[in-house]
């Protein structure tokens, strides 16, 4: 008998932690670490379906299109995005499997090269924000500005940077054949690095240069797909309030109201724990049960609502 589906959205520290190169022993490492985590809800009867970031996999992939552009075309960023799909998907499809079969399960778990529609005509694409790519000098940033018609912005963390834009998911193309896998059984990672952004002219499909948040693109696929709890992992406790401030304390039990209040008075930054929030709140509006955000090692105390934050009706 299945508790139900509970989508799952990773964040990077499933894969690289603070203070890594990144290299693939650390990330099959890491990746082994979390499937644990993972595998205790599986072992609870729920039906799961994972999503996960690809921003250093992405980052890398645009690094070594930059360093060998003499030799090889580059590609564009929805190819890259599917090229991470399906490399974290593997790394998660084969450690989940190993983890399971180590507790007598033998589980399919399946990837799927999941595109996610956006609007051609979303503000993002007229502001783009989105950091991505390798860090240039002032000089180099203005000569790809005319060279190849970037946006560049200087980044806060040092240099400058390719912007992307980060429009909003409306549609998971592939959540038929998503929603199929998971009635069948099967163990199903989608929506990977928020999925390949694609719009849809005169009836056409189309690949388009953007980064689409992995959270919101989650909870788009969580209540499409009538999942009954969203789980946001990531590498702090919960959601915060007066965060670095003298009066800081974790959100632990909120009704979606509450929270919606504190995210209007600006607790949460739009670069870390804005979309996270905003996803529960989504989830939450849209008639699933349940949303939580907190620590990945700690995931099934998570669902049980032992621990980190808990969003309800």
């Amino acid at each position: 008998m299945s508790n139900g589906i509970v989508v799952i959205a990773l964040g990077g520290n499933a894969f690289i932690q603070k203070g890594q190169r990144g290299t693939i022993d650390e990330q099959w490492a890491n990746v082994t670490r979390a499937m644990r985590q993972i595998a205790d809800i599986i072992e609870k009867g729920y039906k799961v379906l994972l999503t996960h970031g690809n921003g250093p996999q992405v980052g890398n992939i645009l690094e070594w299109m930059e360093a060998l552009k003499d030799r090889i075309p580059p590609l564009p960023m929805d190819v890259a995005g599917a090229m991470t799909q399906g490399w974290i998907g593997y790394m998660i499809q084969q450690s989940l499997a190993n983890e399971l079969r180590k507790r007598g399960l033998n589980q399919n778990i399946v990837s799927v090269v999941n595109q996610v529609l956006v609007d051609g005509n979303d503000r993002a694409f007229r502001n783009p924000t989105k950091f991505v790519g390798p860090y240039y000098t002032e000089d180099e940033a203005r000569k790809l500005m005319d060279e190849k018609g970037w946006d560049m912005k200087p980044d806060p963390r040092g240099g400058w940077r390719r912007v992307v834009a980060s429009p909003s998911p409306i549609d998971n193309l592939e959540k038929n054949a998503i929603k199929t896998l998971l009635n069948n059984n099967f163990i199903v990672i989608a929506s990977g690095g928020g999925g390949i952004p694609v719009v849809e002219e005169q009836g056409q499909i189309a690949g388009v240069e953007a980064v689409i948040d992995k959270d919101l693109a989650g909870e788009l696929l969580a209540s499409l797909v009538g999942a009954d709890h969203f789980i946001i992992l990531t590498d702090v406790e919960g959601a915060m309030i007066n965060y670095g401030k003298r009066n800081m304390r974790i959100l632990r039990r909120v009704t979606v109201d509450e929270l919606e209040r504190y995210y209007e008075e600006g607790h949460f930054p739009p670069g870390s724990m804005g979309p996270k929030v905003l996803a529960a709140i989504k989830f939450v509006r849209n008639g699933g049960k349940m949303a939580a955000i907190g620590h990945l090692y700690k995931a099934l105390d998570l669902l049980e609502e032992k621990t980190g934050t808990i969003i309800t009706r």
